[in-house]
């Protein structure tokens, strides 16, 4: 069935910015102790918040100082801010939802500043979600919290059964399915067994999304 709603995640999945995250992430842990290889930061990390890296890692015997979330974000979005792409296919699904009335909605667990970096960087696109852009760390709610989907449907006017949640990440993934909601879980880099271990459906590119959801292209 043709859902009322897609509900986008941010990072990874509108915009490619984890690689510079990750690549932050891998300078700073290093620097205070901690040796990570980039799959074993993808497992830990992928989906979450910065507070929640910041404990799971000091747990983990990373040195880091008290300020070190505040000061994290802080370079991110500077590295951010000197340019992030689109993932490919953006425009192109946005369109073919727009063209069949089915609407749209961000829900990240990154916060409102960064997606306004980020998808700043693209007005044209920011523009099509019509404010409809949510944090999941203003909300309070953050994934796999179902809650943050939950909020996004309902900004919406749609019923959780009546959307469909695209995230690239087991957290997010795992959320969509607390709310009650079929899952696109987006694997450009992977086979997504990770994503298909907690009922999501997957797939390699957002070019894929309109023949999963019933409009044929």
């Amino acid at each position: 069935m043709t859902p009322k709603a897609i509900l986008f995640d941010c990072d990874g999945v509108l915009v490619d910015s984890e690689a510079a995250a990750f690549d932050l992430l891998t300078e700073d842990l290093a620097r205070h102790g901690l040796h990570l290889t980039r799959a074993e930061m993808e497992q830990k990390f992928l989906g979450g918040t910065i507070g929640g890296l910041f404990t799971t890692a000091r747990g983990l015997g990373a040195n880091l100082p008290d300020d070190w979330v505040d000061d994290f974000y802080a370079r991110l979005y500077a590295r951010l801010g000197q340019g992030t792409a689109l993932i490919t296919g953006v425009a192109e699904v946005l369109d073919t939802l727009d063209a069949a009335g089915i609407r749209y909605a961000v829900g990240s667990n990154g916060s409102d500043q960064k997606m306004q970096i980020t998808l700043g960087q693209h007005p044209a696109i920011l523009a099509r979600f019509k404010g409809h852009l949510y944090s999941g760390q203003t909300l309070g709610c953050p994934k796999p919290d179902p809650g943050l989907w939950l909020h996004a449907a309902r900004a919406l006017g749609v019923e959780p059964a009546d959307c469909v949640v695209i995230d690239d990440s087991p957290t997010g993934c795992t959320g969509a399915a607390r709310a009650g909601m079929r899952c696109l879980g987006l694997a450009e880099h992977d086979d997504g067994a990770r994503l298909a271990a907690t009922g999501a459906e997957v797939i390699h590119s957002l070019r894929d999304i309109p023949a999963k959801i019933g409009l044929g292209l």
